[in-house]
């Protein structure tokens, strides 16, 4: 494995990070193995990634419990722990936005509950709200760090100029946003301003939510109840035009002697400002497979081709 460090702290953070929305994320996924679950996180951290990615949301919670039963056997201190808030939810089955800071800190203390931990090492808002002045709510995260019990701060699902205003002061460490070889959005003004103001930028989707798995082909579609069907990638049109991209992707990866994934993953960690990826997944095989793209060394004529081949 290898490691770097959270910007602007002297967290260590391997470059290969686990996201776990799919560790007991019921609220996402059907037909989840708990098990299965709790073992794909025993199996990264056997293989040397540390950076563990939940949220409050992945099953209502369910998600930090099952870290959290993983993270008992092993050292606390081994492991670099980010989980998020700003969702809320009611008995009704209703979800909102809640960045209101007496919610946040709240919203932390259920958190440390369910992961049996006493401190979070990055803690995120998850999503704006949409009325809570981001600032207000950025102060009570710096609080929670005076008061140690989180190490840094983090934000997420942002704009821009939501991102200026969260790091008004310079509290911020870490963005994670969607980015990948198919969705290259945040190379025009985001990734930028991260490099620029020490902000480690930690992508979501490394891989296009599956477009970047190479199993997809043209007759594929998705169900009807499927959350990737509110997904840009895969509207009419544009799948069929991604799915061209990928094609040749594949080729270029086959021609380094890797899989598209490891390429897609590998390309990411290539990137100015990225630190770290964190892919998901739901069986120990999976992460075993995923992590060997931290070996895969990309070039500039490498580069160079993959930017030909993405346009």
């Amino acid at each position: 494995m290898k490691y770097t460090t959270l910007k602007k702290t002297d967290i260590k953070i391997s470059k290969m990070g686990l996201g776990t929305n799919a560790v007991g994320g019921h609220n996402l996924y059907e037909g989840l193995n708990e098990e299965d679950g709790k073992n794909f996180v025993r199996a990264a951290i056997e293989e040397g990634i540390n950076f563990i990615d939940t949220a409050n949301i992945y099953g209502k919670g369910r998600s930090e419990e099952l870290v959290g039963e993983v993270l008992r056997e092993v050292p606390r201190d081994q492991i670099i722990l980010a989980t998020k808030g700003a969702n809320q939810w009611f008995s009704d089955g209703s979800v909102v936005l809640n960045n209101e800071p007496a919610f946040l800190r709240q919203s932390l203390e259920d958190s440390l509950k369910r992961l049996q931990t006493d401190y979070i090492d990055l803690y995120y808002i998850h999503n704006p709200d949409g009325k809570t002045p981001i600032g207000d709510a950025v102060t009570e995260l710096a609080k929670m760090k005076e008061e140690g019990k989180i190490r840094s701060i983090g934000i997420s699902n942002m704009t821009i100029d939501q991102v200026k205003e969260a790091n008004a002061h310079g509290d911020i460490n870490a963005l994670q946003l969607e980015y990948s070889m198919l969705n290259r959005s945040v190379e025009k003004e985001l990734l930028p301003y991260c490099v620029e103001n020490q902000i480690s930028f930690i992508p979501f989707g490394p891989l296009a939510f599956g477009l970047l798995g190479g199993k997809y082909t043209q007759d594929f579609t998705l169900a009807a109840n499927d959350w990737r069907n509110s997904v840009p990638l895969f509207a009419e049109g544009e799948f069929e035009k991604n799915l061209a991209k990928v094609e040749k992707l594949e080729a270029f990866a086959s021609s380094k002697q890797t899989s598209i994934s490891h390429l897609a993953l590998a390309w990411l960690l290539a990137r100015d400002g990225v630190d770290a990826v964190i892919p998901g997944g739901k069986h120990p095989g999976q992460i075993r497979d995923t992590v060997r793209a931290v070996d895969v060394e990309l070039g500039g004529q490498d580069l160079d081709a993959i930017k030909g081949i993405l346009g």
